[in-house]
């Protein structure tokens, strides 16, 4: 498996890798600019060097080629001390006179030399000039020799440019050192960065599969004082939600999943304690109990099932996005909304209920309008189709303190809706004495 620290360390590893390439690079460029710069500096002093010698030369009374002969021992003494690679000596019409290499006297000079030789002639300096061939990674220079009676001989000494071993030589010892300390940090980092990153995703991956097994009441304490300290909190937060969910998905109604009784309680004196200003709706179903009887309990699980999509889309076409929905049992729900739209909630649900209830009758009873079953005393009795009572309990109108107050207020507020013989809704809007 490829682990995150596998990853931090490949990454870390090219960085190095990149890093000193880049400085061995540059480092190797600016040697061998200089090692050139320090050559064509010698190049000047050996030029000076070999002027001087033929100046003192010159002065002697031998044949010319004497003088030459007497000048290629000074030339062969700076190419036995490597101070030059290679040279030779030209006369006027460009042949070699003399060369280091034996084979090419009495040879004539190359193109650059030709070019030369006719610069000198028609007055041109020729000290100033270097010629710098990459292939053989050389450079050379002419000097211009001259005797009293005005003949002229050109010399042309080679010198060796800077080499990447030459270069290379110099900027191992530092590359090496810089080598080891990056090297040494980048362990350094490594190892810090697995303590401080990975060993804390470690703790969170252990965290999720113990709570994953069912142990919510597990925290997670990462004390880093940066992002992961503040994910930890976030994921303990995330634990002590996921305990509501469970508490809540434990007393959830089985019918239509929504919050029972526990849950509801404490969403009222949630939001009573926040003094926010809410208005809580209570459901009844008209002759229920008679439908249930008549047509059983499966098509009476269907009636509250109804009702509770009906509360459903109430509240997200009509309410708003904190709006809750509780079901204390049987066909009592339960609705939390705001005063503003309390209304038009309860004006939807009413519409709607009175709409789709008929499509749980038989075709017969509504024909009658009523349905025949037994009432509780065990008479057989007439029950008007199933309709929606409807009562509003408000801390718009008076103050309310406790779920409790609600609940009391609820039983009197139902109690006269269920008197009116259709759907309804009626809201207590009676004020504080």
């Amino acid at each position: 498996m490829f682990t995150l620290k596998n990853r931090i360390i490949l990454i870390l590893a090219i960085f190095t890798i990149i890093t000193i390439a880049l400085f061995v690079f540059i480092q190797l460029s600016h040697e061998i600019h200089t090692i050139n710069k320090i050559k064509e500096t010698n190049a000047t002093v050996i030029s000076l060097i070999l002027q001087n010698t033929w100046d003192k030369i010159s002065i002697l009374n031998v044949p010319p080629a004497e003088r030459i002969k007497f000048f290629s021992r000074k030339i062969n003494s700076l190419k036995e001390a490597n101070e030059i690679v290679e040279a030779y000596v030209l006369d006027k019409e460009g042949n070699v006179v003399f060369s280091t290499k034996k084979e090419l006297e009495g040879a004539k000079g190359d193109f650059n030399d030709t070019h030369a030789i006719k610069e000198a002639n028609e007055g041109k300096a020729l000290d100033d000039e270097i010629f710098i061939d990459e292939t053989t990674k050389t450079l050379s220079q002419y000097v211009v020799l001259q005797e009293q009676d005005g003949t002229k001989f050109f010399v042309r000494i080679f010198f060796s440019l800077g080499d990447i071993w030459q270069a290379y030589a110099r900027v191992y010892q530092p590359a090496f050192i810089i080598g080891a300390l990056l090297i040494l940090l980048n362990v350094i980092l490594a190892m810090s960065l697995s303590r401080l990153v990975i060993g804390p995703i470690k703790v969170f991956s252990n965290a999720a599969k113990i709570i994953a097994s069912g142990r919510l009441d597990l925290r997670v304490n990462v004390a880093t004082s940066d992002e992961l300290e503040a994910l930890a909190k976030t994921f303990n937060f995330m634990t002590d939600e996921l305990i509501k969910m469970k508490e809540r998905a434990e007393n959830a109604n089985p019918l239509t999943k929504l919050p029972g009784n526990i849950v509801i309680r404490e969403e009222i004196e949630k939001r009573i304690s926040q003094e926010k200003k809410i208005t809580v709706i209570y459901c009844d179903l008209d002759n229920f109990k008679a439908y249930n009887d008549k047509y059983g309990i499966a098509k009476g699980d269907e009636a509250i099932t109804l009702t509770g999509e009906i509360f459903k889309e109430a509240i997200k076409v009509k309410g708003n996005s904190e709006d809750f929905i509780g079901h204390e049992g049987g066909d009592d729900f339960l609705l939390i909304t705001t005063p503003q739209q309390a209304k038009s909630i309860t004006d939807y649900i009413i519409s709607e209920f009175d709409k789709r209830i008929r499509s749980l009758f038989d075709n017969e009873d509504l024909e009658r309008g009523f349905i025949v079953a037994h009432a509780r005393d065990g008479s057989v009795k007439q029950f008007p189709i199933m309709t929606i009572s409807l009562a509003g309990i408000s801390n718009e109108f008076r103050r309310i303190t406790s779920y409790a107050e609600v609940t009391n207020i609820a039983a009197e507020i139902k109690k006269k809706a269920k008197k009116l013989e259709k759907s309804c809704f009626v809201l207590d809007q009676r004020k504080e004495e």
